[in-house]
């Protein structure tokens, strides 16, 4: 009679395993087949949308590739210091950053920011390897205005590590990021301990293997309190970086999305600018 009870918890155990199983199986393949609207939250604008920012600008129409359009804002100054190329983060479009990216041409700096693939007027194909050909089509195009020692390149969030790349691969006056990380692959391990991310990402956006090959100078800000991007990850990306050129700004409090409330970083930025 001891038997049956035992049988039947065998039983239960494995219905149990193999429902835990299904939702494992089923929760990975959603992240697989998933994962850009995990990432990217891009909003759309209608081609005729028309811009309005309180600084004088240039709409910009680049063509990287057969059926691919980037659209970009270019902000010019009378007296420029130099031109900032700016990569944004994950959400929204040209009508909100171009906003944010005000704040550098009010330090009569020349501004130019892409919207990525899907992202505004931009239309293509999303890829990892789309965000770093195009950010290169965008610092070429720059090239044929500005001395490359004029150009800054600056990463917020998920343009961080594309802003990264591009400095691996030239030589700009400096990198400037704000609320960095390792890699993206590193930040999904952490929040997904029990999946093969490593098998699953097919984004990975690896700053930390960049990095370790820019030649410019490098100013990092990242907030203690980031639920985004986890302060840790900034602090790992910080220990990989050329220690000679690198300048870590940690601000005590600060979250996400409002560095710039901080007095840390507006010092930092006028002394870098």
């Amino acid at each position: 009679m001891s038997s049956i009870p035992q049988n039947r918890i065998k039983k239960r155990l494995k219905n149990v395993f193999k429902v835990l199983l299904v939702l494992y199986v089923m929760i990975g393949t959603s992240l697989y087949f998933l994962q850009e609207k995990l990432l990217f939250f891009p909003t759309e604008l209608p081609q005729d949308y028309e811009y309005q920012f309180a600084y004088p600008f240039e709409e910009v129409f680049l063509t990287p590739e057969d059926g691919v359009s980037i659209n970009a804002i270019h902000f010019k100054t009378e007296n420029p210091k130099g031109v900032i190329l700016y990569f944004h983060g994950n959400a929204g479009d040209l009508s909100r950053w171009g906003v944010i990216s005000e704040y550098f041409v009010a330090k009569d700096y020349d501004v130019f920011i892409m919207d990525y693939r899907t992202y505004g007027k931009s239309t293509g194909k999303l890829s990892e390897q789309a965000f770093y050909s195009d950010a290169q089509f965008c610092y070429t195009h720059l090239l044929q205005q500005y001395q490359e020692n004029d150009i800054t390149l600056y990463g917020r969030s998920l343009g961080t590590g594309i802003a990264t790349f591009l400095a691996s691969k030239n030589n700009p006056k400096q990198l400037v990021l704000e609320t960095p990380y390792y890699s993206v692959l590193d930040v999904a391990k952490k929040r997904f301990p029990i999946l093969p991310v490593s098998s699953l990402l097919k984004y990975e956006f690896p700053s930390n293997e960049f990095i370790v090959d820019v030649k410019c100078s490098i100013t990092m800000f990242h907030g203690t309190d980031d639920r985004v991007v986890p302060y840790y990850s900034a602090e790992k990306l910080k220990a990989v970086a050329p220690k000679n050129r690198t300048l870590f700004i940690s601000i005590e409090g600060g979250s996400h999305n409002d560095l710039i409330d901080f007095e840390e970083y507006t010092k930092e930025i006028d002394k870098i600018l």
